[in-house]
């Protein structure tokens, strides 16, 4: 974006521009798939339970589900949960098959970035999609499957762009639908790309010197109402289904406006350094009383007052272009993230491209006062260190335990680091070495109910259910809506003879999570103890409609149908238990 307010017909060629299209595309598929190809095999990390589709949403009623009923999946993006859908259709949980999709969304993406510049006019198109292509602060948004939000969002944000500008060139109808069909799907993939609107106008402003009502922002008008409407919705769901409120989230406007200051110049140092990146970084304290809490914002505010004075159109229209796609992650809105960090790599995966394209454009101009193989040379060299960082950073996501190990290790005071790898070595059966790691986290943040739940099942699993009780309470305490605590304290209470006060939990849990097969399973299992076979009878059918692999169900129910006096129907669940146990 340092090419002139009006683009030259023949803008500097890039140290790679020479080449054709296809070899360009190809080259960054394969060095794509190479820095890429320690993380093809990585586990499911957090989160991403909560978006590889769940067994009740995995027929045709469940992808119905997905469009249709707010809060069957974490968050309403219902074209991304439809991709995982269709996904998990062809290769069900093989973690493999969702890391290839999101690489080659990544690569499609860097290729429609391209385009989209070379549409424009702007020097280095190739060598922008390559610096975004290898760019370490993108290996989270590729590496991390939950990110595939990211990926195909910004498919569809490009090929927006893309095909907006052939409107805005030819003024075809046809166009201006197709457009804003992408945008649409890119909106029901993630709410971050409500911001193209207002970003097509920046760059109708770099292009023309000015805005026109009637050719650049009426047509833009229905964009701008779609996107706030949804920035609206998201926002919404952010607080009330994901729960971005409460003390963690209590921040002064003053907080907020110095916040922002700093997470704009934390992200374009992430792009200019990409040095210590990590998965959770450190949780920082906003102190207006500190002098240094206001240099980030006025030096943000400086900037383009600088740019302006230099008259660097270009410049100023790439950070207007990266400080638009940052907004709704600057501190003006609850984020549930911020809960454990301000910043995330994933959060500038689109904001970066246009820094990306600056910095194409800069090295592109430069290079063309050099002997051709010289650039080359310097080009090569760049992309091969930016690789080479990318690649190491895929490799700590080559399975969960790496990638915590690698949190803590450069973030010490990353509680939820130390609660997630809790779990993994719990789900090894080391429960001796999980539990001190989640008695630091609530050292490090007492207040966090999912650790004392933690701690209470892992306590549980060494039959020391006496102690394990009160972790349970207090989960509920700091969360009475905690469906899953709720859960554990009912059974740690069947497992103290306590039938009755178990009951009340189990109901709670299944109030609070509808679709949780256990919860039912173990309802129906402490009534039947009870002595109560037909009241528990209801729940394993509900449990079975949730989840029908499940084997302990089909025999728990099947002693229920035989107390009942149903001999058939229980053999019948008896042989399906023997056949999916086999099955293991």
């Amino acid at each position: 974006m340092l090419a002139p307010a009006r683009p030259s017909p023949a803008p500097a060629a890039s140290p790679v521009s020479h080449w054709p299209a296809v070899l360009l595309g190809t080259l960054i598929f394969f060095a794509v798939f190479i820095v890429y190809h320690p993380a093809l095999h990585g586990d499911f990390l957090w989160d991403d339970a909560g978006h590889v589709t769940r067994p009740d949403l995995r027929s045709l009623a469940g992808l119905g589900r997905i469009w249709s009923e707010i809060g069957a999946t974490q968050q309403y993006y219902p074209m991304l949960h439809s991709a995982f859908w269709f996904e998990h259709r062809l290769w069900g949980d093989a973690v493999v098959g969702y890391h290839l999709v999101n690489v080659l969304l990544h690569v499609t993406a860097a290729c429609l970035f391209a385009l989209v510049l070379r549409r424009l006019a702007i020097p280095g198109a190739w060598m922008a999609a390559l610096l975004f292509a290898l760019h370490p602060v993108c290996v989270e948004s590729v590496a991390w499957i939950s990110e595939q939000k990211n990926t195909l969002s910004l498919v569809f944000y490009l090929a927006a762009t893309l095909v907006y500008l052939r409107f805005d060139a030819g003024r075809s109808w046809r166009s201006y639908a197709a457009a804003t069909a992408f945008f649409i799907l890119a909106l029901l993939t993630k709410t971050v790309t409500a911001t193209l609107p207002a970003a097509l106008l920046v760059v109708f402003w770099w292009r023309r010197g000015r805005l026109n009502a009637g050719r650049d922002i009426l047509p833009l008008l229905p964009w701008l109402a779609l996107g706030a409407l949804s920035g609206l919705a998201t926002a919404h769901f952010e607080r009330v289904l994901i729960g971005a409120e409460g003390a963690a989230f209590d921040l002064s406007l003053l907080q907020r406006l110095l916040l922002a200051g700093r997470v704009v110049w934390f992200y374009l140092g992430k792009l200019a350094w990409p040095a210590e990146l990590i998965f959770i970084y450190p949780h920082w304290t906003i102190d207006p009383a500190q002098f240094t809490a206001w240099l980030y914002p006025l030096a943000a505010l400086a900037l383009p007052g600088v740019l302006i004075w230099r008259k660097q159109r270009g410049a100023l229209a790439a950070v207007l272009l990266f400080g638009g796609a940052l907004f709704p992650v600057l501190g003006f809105f609850n984020v549930f993230p911020f809960l454990f960090s301000y910043v995330a790599d994933h959060f500038q995966y689109l904001a970066s491209l246009p820094i990306h394209a600056l910095a194409a454009a800069g090295l592109t101009q430069a290079s063309a006062r050099l002997p051709r193989w010289i650039g080359q040379l310097l080009a090569g060299a760049l992309l091969a260190f930016l690789g080479a960082l990318s690649f190491a950073q895929a490799d700590t996501y080559r399975d969960a335990a790496t990638l915590y190990r690698t949190t803590l290790q450069r973030n010490p005071e990353c509680w939820m680091a130390h609660n997630n790898l809790a779990i993994l070595l719990a789900n090894q059966g080391r429960m001796a070495e999980a539990i001190p790691h989640l008695e630091q986290a609530l050292a490090l943040h007492p207040d966090f109910p999912e650790a004392e739940n933690n701690l209470g099942d892992d306590l549980v699993r060494l039959e020391r259910v006496p102690e394990a009780i009160p972790h349970f309470e207090r989960a509920i305490q700091l969360q009475p809506r905690y469906g899953v605590a709720h859960r554990s304290l009912g059974m740690a209470l069947a497992m103290s003879d306590r039938l009755g006060d178990a009951l009340a939990h189990f109901s709670q849990a299944v109030a609070l999570l509808p679709h949780d097969a256990e919860s039912e399973l173990y309802w129906g299992m402490a009534l039947f103890q009870t002595g109560r076979p037909g009241e528990a009878a209801p729940h394993f059918e509900r449990s079975l409609a949730l989840n029908a692999d499940a084997a302990e169900t089909h025999q728990a129910y099947a002693a229920v149908l035989r107390q009942l006096g149903r001999p058939a129907e229980a053999r019948e669940h008896e042989l399906t238990a023997q056949r999916l146990g086999a099955g293991r």
